[in-house]
């Protein structure tokens, strides 16, 4: 077992072989060794593949099991299975955490990194209550939605799927999360050990999101977002698509507005997910969770003058839904009469209105 492990790492750690060129190869020669083995015999073969030295490889298990990593190989039956379907999935993967959560049917949830205040409640409350009818939510440990949707599932658990090494914290701000989701569920990556994510490798990353989840639930995406990146791979896939509608005046809803457009599933509420995806044992429990809204996020993000004030309330709410001006006063209560003051401006200046239950809402566009 060992030593087939030891085989894969090298085959698909050697230059100019991907997961695709990996199996094209174990199709045509067996398995790994003989691929290894074809590759050193070969000059053809030699000359356009440069195989990962035996020690190199070695090293890697051995600081995976000096971390306290797994690296699981796609023979192992902790591999995750839905992965298997995809024709382009790692042949391994390095895992932080609980390497059996990776086969409980999973959702994937994603969306914008500068998420509205509703947007990053309604990803973390649905993220609760997913979990708690038994799916492994997954994301890409991103900032806004990514980190409510996993915040939201940490006591049930769930999957951080990372574009780096799986010992590099990115965003470094995420570092005590990505320790508390390995505690119950798993951080997990296709890439070598202490790799810092580039711009290829997020791509590559979301096909893992979604191959590892039975549907995709967007929540705010803009045009050519990661996010649609997802769900493109997600269609490819044969996966569900959700999308949470949102204001046409906010840019931060397009995507998501155009996949409904395109035939995604409406978003509202859990039961629209139930109703998809058929889990009749799930029913009866869905009706009793708790799905009030609880508006406690406080973060007090540094305040550097007062238009840099107004671009993170701006930020903070949206055109299609009604912000609670308490939720705005607990997140910045280090600078509550800042935070009325400057509402007022903004109202005043045609930027946000006042709704009927109290709440602000967007009149105009947000900064991009």
């Amino acid at each position: 077992m060992e030593e087939n492990k030891l085989n894969c790492l090298r085959l698909i750690r050697s230059a100019n072989v991907g997961p695709q060129t990996f199996w094209k190869l174990i199709t045509q020669f067996g398995d790994a060794k003989s691929a290894l083995n074809a590759i050193e015999k070969s000059a053809s073969l030699g000359s356009k593949y440069t195989l990962f030295p035996i020690d190199l490889a070695e090293q890697e298990l051995k600081a995976h099991e000096k971390n306290k990593y797994h690296l699981v190989a796609y023979f192992e039956p902790e591999f995750p299975k839905t992965l298997q379907e995809l024709s382009d999935y790692p042949p391994v993967l390095s895992v932080y955490g609980n390497k059996d959560c990776l086969n409980i049917p999973s959702l994937a949830i994603v969306g914008a990194r500068n998420a509205s205040l509703n947007a990053r409640h309604f990803s973390e409350h649905l993220a609760r209550d997913l979990s708690k009818l038994g799916w492994m939510i997954t994301s890409g440990l991103a900032r806004g939605i990514d980190r409510h949707a996993h915040q939201g599932s940490l006591d049930q658990g769930t999957i951080a799927v990372v574009a780096g090494g799986v010992d590099v914290i990115y965003p470094p701000e995420h570092k005590d999360l990505y320790h508390d989701i390995a505690n119950k569920g798993a951080v997990i990556s296709e890439m070598p050990l202490s790799m810092h994510p580039g711009a290829s490798h997020f791509p590559r990353r979301n096909r893992i999101i979604s191959g590892l989840s039975k549907g995709i639930i967007i929540i705010e995406a803009a045009l050519k977002s990661g996010s649609l990146i997802t769900a493109r791979f997600g269609l490819e896939q044969n996966r569900e698509i959700f999308a949470v509608p949102g204001s046409p005046l906010d840019p931060r809803c397009r995507g998501s507005n155009d996949l409904i457009r395109q035939g995604a599933i409406l978003l509202e509420s859990i039961q629209d997910i139930i109703n998809c995806l058929g889990l009749p044992e799930a029913r009866e429990r869905a009706t009793n969770l708790d799905l009030k809204e609880n508006n406690s996020e406080t973060h007090n993000p540094e305040i550097k003058d007062l238009d840099n004030l107004k671009e993170l309330l701006l930020s903070e709410c949206s055109a299609s839904a009604s912000t609670p001006i308490d939720a705005l006063l607990r997140r910045y209560q280090a600078n509550e009469a800042k935070v009325l003051s400057t509402l007022l401006e903004l109202e005043l200046d045609g930027q946000i209105r006042r709704c009927e239950n109290g709440g602000v809402a967007l009149l105009r566009q947000p900064h991009k």
